[in-house]
């Protein structure tokens, strides 16, 4: 389980970066031996059900959950949504649905049942609704009268015994939220704007929403026949350059652990969308990556995001039967771990022995992570599977390498197949921050040349703005990130559009 894995380049690797792509795309469809179609899932979560993948705002992406590397006496919390953001796609950007509840539940003592709910609730605000600019001039602050379009959001823990509401507490009101990252001439000082976010608790917990860089990392191509046919394709980080909104919390760990000798707790996240009679119900859930992705088939996609962990017995034959493992093997000829896979109902279900598995456990879908554990000094990104228990599958770290290391388990690994596979896409694009939230910044919308003066923009704009006054001209400048000055953007947006067409090859 500890052992060391070689990642030293054997007979087997260029089979693996294939085998590793179609893990991370989600399921796929066999035609023979050498053809494969795409299901309706994308990456880690990302569009991994057919009725989510049309409602990205209501879409969990990614989630996180590890104890504090600068703050160990803490565990921080991390949900995505809102996948493939392109950083440019304005005049509307990003926002967090208004009709939506975000919840982060967190199971203390292995029931299968959230103990706790952190309830997220967005609101937004228009200042000029005259205008179509997200800001109308260059923004210095979360409250600068120049960022047009703000969200705030309200934060409430909720505690339950047995299904029902005991306790409704409201921890935080109007919090403001990190605006979507437009560009540097309309967002010079972005970090600034990150900081601002940053609320703190009276408990000394401390939450945090706003765009981010999508931390996850993983090669997507294999639909283009196979990594370009040639393998031409393989090796890239597929999300290099999008966005996601970022919903972090950091709380004591005495707060979420049912006591100090259970310290194990399961968390997931789900989101609840309000019909039109005024009710909610789910239609996103998330715990451990990858697994309503790869593990659910298409019949049950949708209803294990509708679903409660309690009820995953009814999901049982995909994790002990699941369909990956035999692909792999009708394609590339690698043989199948038998069946039933009770390995896998461990690391998916139940969570490891002696690591993350809490006592009298009932085996459900959770993101299991064992609060006593202590930070590693030196984070190895195959966490358990590299003798680092500090991470993946106890819990998740930024830096885990999920896609490798559930596709060794997947293959075998904890049952005596040791391998080697990996997609050649070994860390994300972006440094992580070392503090608070700890996802990187986000892209900005312009990534060219910016304009020095608003005469310069004046002038490329054209004939179009003769007529442009003294007093309109700061506001053509300071709009140009947001706005109609994006025109200026398009040539070096085209050479950098350019560039990325050129086949990338990653060595790791």
């Amino acid at each position: 389980m500890t052992a060391a894995i070689s990642k030293s380049g054997t007979g087997r690797k260029g089979v693996a970066t294939l085998i590793c792509g179609a893990l991370a795309a989600g399921a796929l469809t066999a035609a023979g031996v050498v053809v494969l179609a795409p299901g309706a899932a994308q990456a880690s979560s990302h569009r991994e059900a057919p009725l989510i993948s049309g409602t990205p705002q209501y879409d969990n992406t990614d989630l996180y959950a590890f104890v504090s590397p600068d703050h160990p006496d803490t565990t921080t919390i991390i949900a995505n949504v809102i996948p493939f953001q392109e950083p440019g796609g304005g005049p509307n950007f990003y926002q967090f649905a208004e009709d939506a509840q975000y919840d982060i539940r967190i199971d203390n003592n292995g029931d299968a049942k959230e103990e706790l709910v952190f309830r997220y609730t967005f609101k937004t605000n228009v200042k000029n609704r005259k205008s179509f600019l997200y800001n109308t001039g260059v923004v210095d602050s979360l409250y600068d009268p120049d960022l047009n379009v703000t969200q705030t959001y309200d934060l409430e823990l909720i505690k339950e015994k047995n299904g029902k509401v005991v306790h409704d507490t409201k921890l935080a009101d109007d919090v403001p939220v990190a605006p979507s990252n437009v560009g540097k001439a309309s967002m010079p000082k972005y970090s600034k704007l990150r900081d601002q976010a940053i609320y703190k608790l009276s408990n000394g917990a401390k939450t945090f929403a706003g765009q981010a860089d999508d931390p996850f990392f993983a090669d997507l191509r294999v639909f283009d026949l196979l990594y370009g046919g040639d393998l031409s394709e393989v090796g890239n980080d597929t999300l290099k350059g999008y966005n996601v909104n970022t919903i972090a919390l950091q709380v004591p760990n005495d707060m979420i652990v049912e006591a100090k000798h259970q310290p194990i707790v399961g968390v997931w996240t789900t989101t609840q969308r309000k019909n039109a009679q005024g009710y909610y119900s789910q239609v996103s859930r998330l715990g451990s990556p990858l697994v309503n992705e790869v593990v659910n088939p298409l019949k049950d996609k949708d209803k294990f995001n509708a679903s409660q962990p309690k009820d995953d017995g009814q999901f049982l034959k995909n994790v002990t039967n699941p369909e990956l493992p035999k692909l792999i093997e009708a394609i590339f000829k690698i043989k199948a771990p038998a069946e039933p896979r009770n390995d896998l109902v461990d690391v998916f279900l139940k969570g490891v022995k002696g690591l993350n598995q809490p006592p009298y456990v009932t085996p459900s879908e959770e993101l299991r992570l064992n609060t006593s554990i202590k930070p590693a000094a030196s984070p190895k990104r195959l966490g358990v599977l590299d003798g680092d228990n500090a991470g993946f599958p106890n819990g998740r770290r930024l830096t885990d390498d999920v896609i490798d290391a559930s596709l060794q388990v997947v293959e075998g690994e904890l049952v005596g197949s040791k391998n080697d596979l990996g997609d050649a896409v070994d860390k994300n694009d972006k440094n992580f921050e070392k503090y608070f939230p700890y996802v990187a910044l986000p892209t900005e919308g312009s990534r060219g040349k910016t304009a020095k003066s608003g005469a310069d923009v004046k002038s490329a704009l054209g004939d179009g703005l003769t007529g442009a006054t003294s007093e309109n001209t700061p506001l053509i400048a300071a709009s140009a990130g947001a706005g109609a000055a994006g025109i200026l953007l398009i040539g070096g947006g085209l050479m950098w559009w350019r560039r990325m067409q050129r086949p990338s090859y990653r060595r790791h």
